[in-house]
C-alpha cells in the first residue's frame, strides 16, 4: 500500500471511535446511493448496479451489526428499515427506476442526521461528567 491518500483512509479507520465508524457507514451508503441514482439517470446499467451493489453492502453490514439485545425496540425498528432499504436497492437494480434509490437516499439521510445528533449528545454528556 503506497499510495498515501490510502494509507490515511486505512489509519482513520482504524483509529476511529465505533460512532464514528458508524457515521462513516452511513456517508458511504449516502455517496454510492447517490452515485447510483446519477448512473440510473445517465443510463450507465453497469455503474448503477456497481454502486447500488456497494451501498446494499453496507447497509446490510449496518443490518448486521444490530445488537437487539442492548438496542430492544430501537434495534427492532432500524432492521425493519434496513431490510426496506436493501429491497428498494433490489427493486431499483431490476428496474432501473431511480425512484426508489431516491426513497432510500431520504431514509438514509434522515438517520443519519439522528445519529449525528445523538453523538454529538453523546459527547457533550461525555465531556461535562468529566469536568
Amino acid at each position: 500500500m503506497s499510495n498515501p491518500y490510502q494509507k490515511y483512509k486505512t489509519q482513520s479507520v482504524q483509529s476511529a471511535s465505533r460512532e464514528k465508524i458508524l457515521l462513516m457507514l452511513y456517508e458511504g451508503a449516502i455517496r454510492f446511493t447517490k452515485l447510483a441514482i446519477k448512473a440510473c439517470e445517465e443510463k450507465k446499467i453497469a455503474d448503477r448496479g456497481q454502486n447500488i451493489g456497494r451501498a446494499y453492502d453496507i447497509v446490510m453490514e449496518l443490518n448486521n451489526t444490530l445488537d437487539h439485545k442492548i438496542g430492544g425496540e430501537i434495534s427492532k425498528n432500524l432492521e425493519q428499515l434496513y431490510v426496506f432499504i436493501m429491497d428498494l436497492y433490489t427493486k431499483a437494480n431490476i428496474s432501473g427506476d431511480p425512484v426508489h434509490l431516491k426513497s432510500s437516499l431520504k431514509i438514509l439521510e434522515n438517520l443519519y442526521d439522528g445519529w449525528v445528533q445523538a453523538v454529538e449528545k453523546l459527547k457533550k454528556e461525555n465531556e461535562q461528567s468529566h469536568k
